[in-house]
């Protein structure tokens, strides 16, 4: 909940700031002449501002709740307590006569090893103890190993830091929350702040370590770049036979009553199947080889290639085929000179799309037996809590997915000039 509200009051300030004042003072463009640009989708351009500012908000998130050493600890948000805590216990025998003893506790950092402390026994019959417990962690207290009576004797503990607590309870203390198991034991919980662990999110710096460490020495026997380079392999490849076989399925349903009627109901019920629900049948059809996952990722293209295909067809405007035909043009020159240039920004949302879909679904396909690839490395790094190495992997997949789009977008530009155009 703090993270959302933190990246809302930074959103809500940075547009503030840049749409009312910066670029309110400067603006002089085509589009802010106009005298109507609400609904106007030629007026809606990305704000490369309000880009780079979400981009960094994101990274000053994630550097704040994490300890960052790239930001002044100032911007941290509260680490979990190191040191010594301690907190008194109050234990009662049976015939009511009560003792009272502490515990004085070391927390350290996860990835040291440390010796308890030293402590003065005391004088009564409730001795004082000491323990270590690890950062984010919580653990046991056996409080009654060393006093002269013990839970054998009937002895219990009846209250923590002068406050009452029962089996199952528990007591905030400065250092955090001592509580009781059923049994009565006492257990310890030290503080954890607002930071994350590092097990379960490392720095951006930890990130970026690990991202040079691969690069230099590989993963599992292949540098970074094989990694990556068979899962684009594999999505290009499985994508390029899906809309080989997409696109001209799509145009038949598009200009053929009997095709729609024959294919419709096949790529209808196969449109909203995840890709990811095919793997086992893949798998038994084809094994866990290379032929398995083009197979899943051809799949995961065919049938939005096919979709796009009909629906650019269908958005052709019937104008303009009667216009051609009025020329004398034949069947072949209206599909070459109307139907084909007409759908083709159709195509290549559907092509923008499928190359993402084709892309997540390779992570999922690399997880099954494959010995290279983005998914691969992800997959293995879960199992031994490698984080880094798979908030790495996301980032990575991300970016190169997001080069791809926009190397689509190029293209369309360049070859579909007319989009948008009438």
């Amino acid at each position: 909940m703090i993270p959302l509200l933190i990246y809302v009051a930074i959103f809500v300030v940075s547009y503030y700031v840049v749409t009312k004042v910066i670029h309110h003072a400067a603006r002089n463009d085509y589009t802010s002449l106009k005298t109507v640009t609400f609904g106007d989708e030629s007026a809606v351009r990305p704000n490369r501002t309000a880009s780079v500012i979400s981009i960094l908000t994101l990274f000053l998130l994630w550097g704040m709740f994490t300890g960052s050493t790239l930001l002044p600890k100032f911007l941290h948000m509260p680490g979990p307590f190191e040191g010594l805590a301690t907190f008194d216990y109050t234990a009662q025998l049976p015939d009511g006569q009560r003792d009272t003893a502490t515990v004085t506790v070391l927390v350290h950092p996860v990835d040291q090893e440390v010796s308890a402390p030293e402590v003065d026994l005391g004088d009564g019959w409730a001795k004082n103890d000491s323990a270590t417990i690890g950062a984010w962690r919580s653990g046991l207290i056996r409080v009654d190993q060393n006093d002269e009576f013990g839970r054998a004797d009937g002895a219990e503990i009846v209250a923590v830091n002068g406050e009452q607590i029962v089996p199952g309870g528990s007591v905030q203390t400065d250092f955090g929350r001592v509580g009781m198991s059923p049994k009565g034991t006492l257990t310890f919980e030290p503080a954890k702040g607002w930071q994350m662990e590092p097990i379960w999110l490392p720095a951006p710096e930890a990130v970026a370590a690990r991202v040079a460490e691969i690069a230099r020495e590989g993963f599992r026997g292949s540098t970074l770049w094989e990694h990556l380079g068979y899962s684009l392999f594999r999505v290009i490849i499985g994508f390029f036979f899906g809309a080989l076989v997409g696109i001209p399925l799509g145009y038949a349903m598009g200009l053929s009553d009997w095709f729609r009627g024959w294919f419709d109901p096949i790529v209808e019920f196969m449109r909203p199947v995840p890709p990811l629900a095919l793997i086992p049948l893949v798998i038994i059809w084809a094994g866990i080889g290379e032929t398995g996952k083009i197979i899943l990722l051809f799949l995961a293209a065919l049938w939005i290639m096919a979709i796009a295909a009909r629906a650019g067809v269908s958005g052709v405007k019937i104008s303009k085929v009667h216009a051609a035909y009025s020329l004398g043009a034949s069947k072949a020159q209206i599909m070459r000179h109307v139907i084909i240039p007409n759908s083709l920004p159709e195509i290549f949302t559907g092509a923008r799309v499928a190359m993402g879909v084709c892309w997540g679904t390779v992570v999922a396909a690399e997880l099954v037996a494959a010995e290279k690839g983005a998914g691969m490395m992800i997959m293995v790094a879960s199992k031994f809590q490698n984080t880094d190495i798979v908030i790495m992997g996301i980032i990575l997949i991300g970016i190169i997915g997001f080069g791809i789009d926009m190397l689509m977008r190029w293209a369309e530009r360049i070859l579909v000039p007319w989009k948008g155009k009438g």
